[in-house]
């Protein structure tokens, strides 16, 4: 069967007005919406780029069926992993289930924002392996958004799908 899906692309449009569109997909029988993570508008003039994870949480508190999902947050570089985990784990609550988390390797336009050196599409593929079994280890179904009890202090989350582009097939 064929899902139908709505993109909302944060370096277009302003953050209420990505909440409104988002509100009137569900309203018109879109199954899913994508939500671009950028830091940067690709062009000057789009002169947007909200922060993603406060645009899912105002879109899953005013939606209820509706799948949500990124499109893709990179877990390296400009995200700690563990940060990622969190906050997927947030918008999975907020959403009553309803999350995805797409990852990638993440693009030089994006994340280079936090400086030091731009690693090779090989480098990005092997952090973004490393990212998702921290992820994967930090959403654990039998663990709460909580801190942990163990000795690294690490944040643990609800359960998260963690779905990578490297697995479709994205060369990065």
């Amino acid at each position: 069967m064929t899902t139908f899906g709505y993109t909302c692309m944060g370096e277009q449009t302003a953050p209420l007005d990505l909440v409104e569109h988002a509100v009137a997909a569900e309203a018109a029988g879109f199954e899913v919406a994508v939500f671009s993570d950028h830091f940067h508008p690709w062009l000057d003039e789009q002169g947007q780029s909200p922060f993603t994870w406060s645009v899912l949480g105002a879109v899953a508190a005013r939606t209820e069926r509706m799948r949500l999902m990124t499109m893709v947050t990179c877990p390296i570089g400009r995200y700690h992993p563990a940060i990622v985990a969190q906050a997927a784990a947030t918008i999975q609550i907020l959403s009553n289930g309803r999350f995805t988390l797409g990852l990638g390797a993440g693009e030089l336009l994006n994340e280079h924002v936090v400086g030091g050196r731009w690693a090779s599409a090989h480098e990005r593929h092997d952090q973004l392996e490393e990212a998702i079994e921290i992820i994967r280890r930090s959403s654990s179904p039998s663990r709460s958004m909580r801190r942990a009890g163990g000795t690294d202090g690490s944040w643990c989350s609800s359960s998260t799908t963690a779905t990578s582009a490297r697995s479709r097939g994205s060369s990065g």
